[in-house]
């Protein structure tokens, strides 16, 4: 029997709910110095002076470092296609662009001295126009780089597709707001750096990815990736945000200068001003179709905001336009976007980068449709998803789609939350005026994962204690890779679990390695590992073949028992003691590598289903249930899935509900901690019900499809979508995100008044 598929408890909470992780600010330092950034508290501004002399003489400051005086290359582009002239320096030099922009870095011996030093830091500044709303930056009329003579930093533009809108009878348009929020995740960012004596750089970070991290601390230092050495020791939380930043980059300069090690721990509140923010697109929605149901046209115009300099955000309108028609079979559709700078901290890849961006909007878009011509949103969706005897399933924008049924995981998540029953209580609810409104929100998503596919290394050695060694590329933040690995090991090599060791994240253990981020561990690392133990297994079934004095070709791995045999005759067998112990003596290690690629990304599925409760007299919103079915093709550990799910739809509903950063018209944030930025909680949420779908993708032997990300493109739209149902019979067509108290309470009392 497989251990794959079983509710297997992952092997790392153990030590991280007793013992503890061990972070970055864990990581033993000796005579580590402290780093601590100035920042700008002003959105756009001309820095005239820098005045540091009197931060210099404080006590326990060994260093204070302005832009001025740094040799470095500029801060490198996330793409190498991005804009160059639109360059982001590590320290402000000339001009300040957003709240929060680093200016000034001292190093002391303690941390606590840093801040003292840096309330002696006196920077003069000559204020500069500010633009933080992405209209008004589209105008020009104040530039964050006025040599370039524009704020646009990509667009997708206008490819000629004619849409023909004349066979639809019903054309809904609609402006969304997919309001930009922050990562927020458990451990904020963290670095530490040290020089050894022979030059080389040692540098620890919070990081989603040790290896491309190296490279590129390589090319900023002018080294050889050989004489870089970066470590990623548990990491609290990524969710796209955790790749690499000024403040991060710029500690081993810092380091060199001080002739010590130094390490640079942000506090919440930096963190909520420098982080990449999220999502951060409006969305002008067109659909149309028939009042059959039948959706025949859709077509979405994209205002991505950038923040103050262009990052991977500005790329992230591909991804959107990538998934535009979701899982739907739409015969016309198109997608235009602009990408601009405002003076507001700049945007990221946050959890799902671009893929829950499509959803929002193609899953409103139905029901804004389904409303309009008077049919449930569930049969609507019904209707229009394409058919699954139609993959591999190409759409409008190009998109091949490996495999799926959405129709059957709608059916499922209808049946189990009984949806008849849930709309005939709406209805009762709404006959009797109650006070209590009810809501329900569904959405029907697919994304892409591990998007154009790749490789990962991986090897696997069995060593001569009986345990196994699993070398991966992929370093996690909390998904359980250690659990997962060793379950795919001891399925393929007939081993137990906790005898699987997992070594990641160190360029000095592991020979290269990617990123942990767009879910794709589980089918480009996950298919490697399998690969290097199954070339384990088979030099296992050589070696045993000599001890048993029999054929290769007779002889069997029996993984139930973890022995060899010839095949027909369990009784005599070898184990894998005797197998390492011949490798042993013919000076072999029993190894493995993986040699899997995977061409083309994955794509899962899934239907949410969100239930809410609205309190008509004040307008607050209660998420009361959520039934999610996600189809993210074979499910390796059940238990992990739900994990990531349940996280996923925990931050897509706070969106939905609560979570928004705002600034103000100067540019000022007005959500620059948890006292003002609504962060949900356990009390806000349901138990989640969970329900798996398995439609294995042929792109990859394990079938595997990833899930990381799927709770946080499902959930967003179908908790909107509910709230908005919820009062749709008061003669609300659409209200913005998030649907906060106030909101929803201005939303009924304007329909309200409106009736009457």
């Amino acid at each position: 029997m497989s251990i794959l598929g079983n509710r297997v408890v992952r092997t790392e909470d153990p030590r991280l709910l007793t013992v503890g992780g061990t972070y970055v600010s864990d990581v033993p330092l000796d005579g580590a110095a402290h780093v601590t950034y100035v920042r700008s508290p002003m959105a756009h501004a001309r820095i005239t002076g820098i005045d540091v002399s009197d931060a210099r003489e404080a006590p326990g400051v060994l260093a204070v470092v302005t832009g001025a005086d740094l040799q470095l290359p500029p801060y490198p582009l996330d793409f190498p296609f991005l804009p160059a002239t639109m360059p982001r320096p590590f320290l402000a030099t000339d001009v300040v662009r957003y709240v929060g922009e680093p200016i000034v870095a001292i190093v002391t011996e303690e941390r606590a001295q840093g801040a003292d030093a840096a309330d002696l830091v006196l920077v003069d500044y000559e204020p500069l126009p500010v633009v933080v709303d992405p209209d008004a930056a589209l105008s020009g009329e104040v530039l964050l780089f006025p040599e370039t003579g524009t704020n646009e930093s990509a667009a997708i533009p206008d490819d000629g597709t004619q849409i023909d809108w004349s066979e639809c009878e019903v054309v809904v348009r609609e402006t969304l707001t997919n309001q930009r929020v922050a990562p927020s995740p458990l451990e904020v960012r963290a670095t530490a750096a040290r020089w050894d004596g022979d030059g080389r750089l040692t540098y620890w970070a919070a990081s989603q990815g040790a290896h491309p991290l190296r490279d590129l601390l390589a090319n900023v230092y002018g080294l050889e990736p050989a004489q870089v050495r970066v470590v990623v020791p548990d990491v609290g939380g990524g969710f796209g945000a955790k790749l690499h930043s000024p403040e991060e980059l710029l500690c081993p300069w810092l380091a060199r200068l001080v002739g010590r090690p130094v390490r640079w721990v942000e506090t919440r509140s930096e963190s909520m001003l420098g982080i990449p923010h999220g999502r951060a697109q409006r969305q002008d929605i067109e659909i149309g179709g028939r009042r059959d149901g039948r959706v025949l046209a859709y077509r979405l115009t994209i205002l991505q905001d950038s923040g103050a300099y262009p990052r991977i955000a500005t790329f992230l309108p591909n991804l959107t336009r990538m998934m535009l028609t979701g899982t739907y079979d739409i015969p016309q559709a198109q997608c235009i976007s602009r990408s601009v700078l405002t003076n507001t901290v700049p945007t990221g890849a946050y959890r799902g980068a671009g893929r829950p961006e499509a959803a929002f909007a193609i899953e409103r878009a139905m029901d804004l449709f389904a409303q309009e011509i008077g049919m449930d949103p569930a049969e609507v969706r019904r209707r229009n998803v394409v058919a699954p005897e139609a993959f591999p399933f190409t759409t409008r924008t190009g998109t091949v789609y490996d495999s799926g049924r959405y129709a059957h995981g709608l059916d499922l998540v209808l049946a189990h939350a009984d949806y008849d029953a849930l709309r005939a209580e709406q209805r009762r609810r709404r006959e009797a005026g109650e006070r209590r409104l009810l809501g329900l929100g569904l959405a029907v998503y697919v994304e892409v994962t591990s998007l154009e596919g790749g490789t990962e290394y991986a090897r696997v050695t069995m060593l001569d204690d009986g345990r196994v060694r699993v070398v991966s590329g992929s370093a996690p933040q909390g998904q359980g890779h250690d659990t997962t690995w060793a379950m795919v090991v001891a399925d393929r090599l007939g081993v137990a679990i906790d005898a699987v060791e997992v070594v990641h994240g160190d360029t000095d253990l592991v020979p290269s390695g990617g990123i942990t981020g767009g879910s794709r561990t589980a089918q480009i690392s996950g298919n490697n590992i399998w690969q290097a133990a199954g070339a384990v297994a088979e030099r296992g079934r050589e070696l045993a073949a000599r001890l048993l004095e029999a054929d290769v070709a007779d002889i069997v791995l029996d993984t139930e028992a973890g022995r060899f045999h010839v095949a027909g005759t369990p009784a005599v067998g070898r184990t894998w003691a005797d197998v390492v112990a011949l490798a042993a003596a013919d000076g072999e290690e029993l190894s493995g590598e993986g040699d899997f690629t995977q061409h083309g990304g994955t794509f899962p599925s899934g239907c949410h289903l969100a239930v809410v409760e609205i309190d008509r007299e004040t307008g607050k919103v209660e998420l009361v249930r959520f039934v999610a079915a996600d189809d993210a093709g074979r499910i390796l550990n059940p238990l992990i899935a739900e994990g990531q799910v349940h996280g996923g739809v925990a931050q897509g509903a706070a969106q939905a509900l609560m979570e928004e950063v705002v600034f103000d018209e100067d540019g000022n944030p007005l959500t620059a901690n948890f006292a003002d930025y609504a962060f949900i909680s356990a009390p806000e949420l349901p138990s989640f019900e969970t329900i798996h779908v398995e439609t294995p993708s042929p792109r990859n032997e394990l079938g595997v499809k990833g899930i990381g990300e799927s709770g946080s493109i499902g959930s967003t739209p179908a908790v909107h979508n509910a709230v908005v149902d919820a009062l749709s019979h008061l003669g609300v067509r659409h209200l913005p995100m998030p649907a906060t108290p106030e909101r929803v309470w201005r939303a009924i009392n304007a329909a309200t008044s409106a009736r009457n």
